[in-house]
């Protein structure tokens, strides 16, 4: 694991990566297990995934722990997420300040339980002043909730003669999204197999890397992770431009 970390660019780290983070369920089942032992597992994905992206010099780390969709699963399993988190946050807090990882949210929190919400705030909290690495959890998310949201303050301003509908720019828009602030990710891996966003950062990942592996969230942790960004040093990014263009920049 060492070899592959030192053949990463340290010049060339995304500052952004987003991850959807996918196969619990896949995972337990084939050892069979109950379900929510496989998210009880990822959670050991998650610490190692963000400790070895403070290592290395990644900023932001986005991590898609439930879509709004993700309410359409059973209750049990739903409760179990919620109980969950609050339980990971209440035992990470420690560790996230002692390896200076800063706790964000994205989503519509609001529309957490109450438990949950009060967990999570006092995480982000007590965390705020770290600046190794931001840890963004992507909760009761829904890019299209999102871009809505966004696309109905900009109709409000409009509607109250703030600004003209011509006038309106992208970093307007950008302006009322969860990620302002953030850059957007450079680098979007997907775990489990599966080739798709599943209404995660449409607009932000509009020029990101991605990165697809079959390895179950569970199974993913720092060799993984290198893989993954060795794989984002490899590509060229042109953003349009032709490979001739960019050399001569």
């Amino acid at each position: 694991m060492s070899d592959l970390k030192s053949k990463i660019n340290p010049e060339n780290i995304p500052q952004h990566i987003a991850i959807i983070m996918d196969g619990n369920g896949r995972w337990a089942k084939q050892k069979g297990i109950p379900r929510v032992l496989g998210h009880h597992s990822g959670v050991k994905s998650v610490r190692e995934v963000t400790e070895a992206a403070a290592q290395i010099g990644v900023k932001y780390l986005t991590l898609y722990a439930f879509s709004t969709e993700n309410w359409n699963r059973p209750p049990s399993e739903v409760t179990a997420l919620m109980s969950l988190l609050v339980e990971t946050i209440k035992g990470e807090i420690r560790d996230l300040n002692k390896n200076g990882v800063r706790l964000m949210a994205i989503g519509d929190i609001e529309g957490l339980p109450p438990a949950t919400l009060k967990t999570l705030r006092d995480g982000i909290e007590k965390t705020k002043d770290n600046d190794r690495v931001t840890l963004v959890l992507a909760l009761n998310y829904s890019a299209k909730w999102e871009i809505l949201r966004a696309t109905r303050y900009l109709a409000e301003k409009v509607k109250q003669g703030i600004c003209l509908p011509s006038e309106i720019t992208e970093a307007m828009f950008e302006h009322e999204l969860s990620t302002y602030g953030m850059p957007d990710p450079e680098l979007l891996i997907r775990t489990s197999g599966e080739a798709r966003l599943s209404n995660f950062l449409l607009w932000q990942v509009a020029y990101t890397e991605l990165y697809f592996t079959p390895v179950f969230w569970p199974d993913f942790g720092k060799e993984e992770l290198f893989n993954a960004i060795l794989s984002y040093q490899n590509r060229e990014r042109r953003f349009g431009k032709t490979s001739e263009q960019l050399s001569n920049e």
